[in-house]
């Protein structure tokens, strides 16, 4: 594990503005609306407002969470990187301790700018995480993980896992809250498939009559393999030859870009994948 003052200083820096966001967003927002926002730290809450309603205990807020993400944390340690895991420590702690000490300060008592306002800004908090090579703990940890394993959308399995604990607030403390936090973690999901796509696979065809060079654009990119298959047009019978590959989302701007540098005549169709299963190449978490 490599420490760099230039490359890990900045993204400490910048793991620790998405925490305070995320502190803020908590005491701002999601609080000021009675929301569980899902993941842990939703099971945060609804642990803390149990507590306090049925037992009349105060619990700290740092206490809960750093327990609830001591598996998850495990599992990222062992399974998806020491650093990795050490950049998620930091993000947790820095997140909890200053949703402990900081005062809450309501922006609006409406409850619909409370969910998509307060949605959109936990979404882009774990983006700003994710791309620091960190992740905001819990269900993220566990869905990397499992994403990775199984090859299957990460995003669309938190927001499973977040049903559940939704279903829990709704029939402990109500609906009402638990529907409008459903809007809350929408609008996060749809916010984190916006601006993360390293989980997010597309499909490209690539005819052209560089073959070889294509190739050797898309695997210095992304190393990546494609599949050559020999085609013929339809319309003046000329051949050509299709190459067939999978790259992630968050590499596919740069290797259009590549490809059509060196065959500026090649026709790419690209497709949405909704699952890769066999060798597929994820750059490893530190």
């Amino acid at each position: 594990m490599k420490f760099t003052w230039k490359e890990d200083g900045r993204r400490i820096i910048l793991i620790v503005v998405a925490a305070a966001i995320s502190a803020v967003n908590i005491k701002s927002f999601v609080r000021t609306g009675g929301l569980y926002p899902g993941g842990v730290t939703g099971l945060t809450l609804l642990i803390q407002r149990a507590c306090e309603m049925f037992f009349g205990w105060e619990i700290p807020y740092t206490l809960v969470t750093c327990l609830l993400n001591f598996g998850p944390l495990y599992i990222g340690y062992r399974y998806l990187g020491k650093k990795f895991t050490l950049y998620s420590c930091l993000s947790i702690l820095v997140t909890s301790i200053l949703t402990d000490i900081l005062p809450s300060v309501p922006i609006t008592s409406d409850i619909l700018l409370i969910c998509i306002f307060g949605g959109i800004i936990n979404g882009a908090v774990i983006s700003i995480c994710l791309h620091q090579n960190a992740t905001t703990g819990g269900t993220d940890l566990i869905s990397i993980y499992l994403s990775k394993k199984k090859g299957v959308d990460t995003w669309n399995l938190i927001l499973g896992l977040n049903m559940v604990i939704l279903l829990a607030a709704g029939l402990l403390f109500g609906w009402d809250k638990a529907l409008y936090s459903i809007i809350f973690q929408f609008a996060s999901t749809q916010v984190l498939h916006m601006l993360y796509k390293r989980y997010q696979q597309n499909t490209l065809f690539i005819v052209t009559d560089h073959p070889k060079e294509v190739y050797l654009q898309i695997y210095s990119l992304t190393n990546h393999g494609a599949t050559i298959i020999q085609g013929e047009g339809s319309y003046v019978h000329m051949q050509h030859k299709i190459l067939y590959s999978v790259v992630s989302s968050e590499e596919l701007k740069e290797v259009l870009k590549a490809v059509k540098k060196v065959d500026p005549n090649s026709f790419i169709n690209v497709i949405r994948t909704e699952r890769v299963v066999g060798l597929f190449y994820q750059k490893p978490n530190e």
